[in-house]
C-alpha cells in the first residue's frame, strides 16, 4: 500500500492488526506511526494501552507477549516498535501473523533498509498486514510532490518556488515539509501562494543566484548572469558548496545527454524518458540546441575531473575552480 493509501483508511477509523513499514525514507514511516501514536486512542487510555518499544532494547518474543494482551477499558491497544531494523530473529514474528490480535495495532518501523522480499516472512507480511515500502522520492519528482503537498493543506506553490526548494534542500522530505510549514505561517493575510520571493526572504535562498537559475542561464548562454551568480556562490560558500553545484549541473547535463539519445522527442516521451514534468521539456529542447551531443559529453567530463579537482586534486580554492569550469562551458 502506499502512504497516501494507508493514511486515507487511517484517517477512515479503518484500522488493521498489523503495520510493518520498511525503506529508505523515513519521512513516510515517521508520519503513519506518529499518527498510530497521537489519533487512535484518547490521553486517558495511553497510559495503560499504549507501548512503545525499541527494537534494539526488546525482542520478538517480548513483543508477541504484549501483542497478545487485551486492553484495559479500552477497546483496543497500540504497540510501535521503533528502530525495529535492529531486531533480532525478525522470523519469530512468523507464528503472530498467522492470527493476530484484532483489539492490538502492532506497527513496525523498519527504517534504512528492507527485509528480503524472496523470505517467507516478506511473504507473509505482504499477505497479513499493511506493508509499506517507503522509497526515497527522486528529485525530478519532487516539485510535483512538493505542490501536492502544499495543494494538500489548501495552499498553492509557484513552480520557480518548488524548484528553489528542491535545489537548496534535495529530497529531504523532513527539511523540505519544516520549512514549508515555516512559510505557511509567515504567509501575508490573504495569501495562498507561496513565491520565490517568500522564500527567498524567510529561509534564505536567492531567487536569482541558485543552481537552478545557473542551469538556466548555461542553457541561455547568458555569460553575464552565470558570472553574476558564481560571483554570489564565492561570497556564499557556506550556502552554495561547490560539491552541490557540481552535482546538480552534473543531473541536468545528463538528462541533456539522455536527450540527445532520444530518438522519439515527441513531448509525452521526453517526460517519461527523462522523468521530469512537462513544464521543463522546452528547457531540455532548448538546451539540446546549445549543447551539441559532443558538446554535453565533454561537459560532462569536465564535471567529473572538476569534482576530483574540488576534493583536493588541486591547489586553487572552489571559487576559482567554479569560475575556470564555467567559462569551459560557456565557451
Amino acid at each position: 500500500m502506499t502512504f497516501d493509501n494507508i493514511m486515507a483508511d487511517l484517517r477512515a477509523g479503518k484500522y488493521r492488526p498489523v503495520y510493518f513499514l520498511m525503506g529508505e525514507e523515513p519521512f513516510f514511516i515517521d508520519g503513519i506511526t506518529d499518527f498510530l501514536a497521537g489519533h487512535i486512542l484518547s490521553e486517558s487510555e495511553k497510559a495503560f494501552n499504549q507501548l512503545i518499544l525499541y527494537g534494539r532494547d526488546t525482542d520478538i518474543g517480548n513483543i508477541i507477549s504484549s501483542a497478545r494482551k487485551f486492553p484495559m477499558m479500552a477497546s483496543r491497544q497500540v504497540i510501535i516498535i521503533k528502530e525495529a531494523q535492529n531486531l533480532k530473529n525478525l522470523e519469530g514474528l512468523e507464528h503472530y501473523l498467522a492470527t493476530p490480535m484484532n483489539s492490538t495495532i502492532l506497527a513496525f518501523a523498519y527504517k534504512y533498509k528492507k527485509i528480503d522480499k524472496r523470505t517467507k516472512l516478506a511473504k507473509l507480511l505482504a499477505e497479513k498486514c499493511v506493508l509499506l515500502d517507503s522509497d526515497k522520492i527522486r528529485e525530478d519528482k519532487m516539485p510535483d510532490w512538493i505542490s501536492n503537498h502544499v495543494t494538500m493543506q489548501g495552499y498553492q506553490i509557484e513552480r520557480k518556488a518548488a524548484a528553489l526548494l528542491v535545489d537548496f534542500l534535495g529530497n529531504d522530505l523532513g527539511r523540505i515539509t519544516n520549512e514549508i510549514g515555516k512559510l505557511i505561517l509567515v504567509l501575508p493575510a490573504g495569501s495562498k501562494q507561496i513565491s520565490a520571493g517568500l522564500i527567498e526572504k524567510n529561509i534564505g535562498i536567492s531567487k536569482d543566484f541558485n543552481n537552478f537559475e545557473l542551469n538556466r542561464a548555461l542553457v541561455s548562454r547568458d555569460i553575464v548572469k552565470a558570472n553574476r551568480i558564481i560571483s554570489y556562490f564565492n561570497n556564499n560558500p557556506k550556502n552554495n558548496p561547490l560539491v552541490v553545484t557540481i552535482s546538480s549541473l552534473f543531473f541536468y547535463f545528463s538528462k541533456i545527454l539522455l536527450y540527445h539519445g532520444l530518438q522519439d522527442k515527441s513531448k509525452e516521451n521526453v517526460v517519461r524518458e527523462l522523468g521530469i514534468n512537462p513544464y521543463f521539456v522546452a528547457e531540455y529542447q532548448q538546451a539540446s540546441r546549445t549543447f551539441t551531443l559532443a558538446k554535453t559529453r565533454q561537459v560532462i567530463a569536465w564535471l567529473r575531473q572538476y569534482d576530483l579537482m574540488s576534493k583536493g586534486a588541486s591547489a586553487a580554492s572552489d571559487g576559482e575552480l567554479l569560475k575556470e569550469l564555467i567559462y569551459r562551458i560557456l565557451h
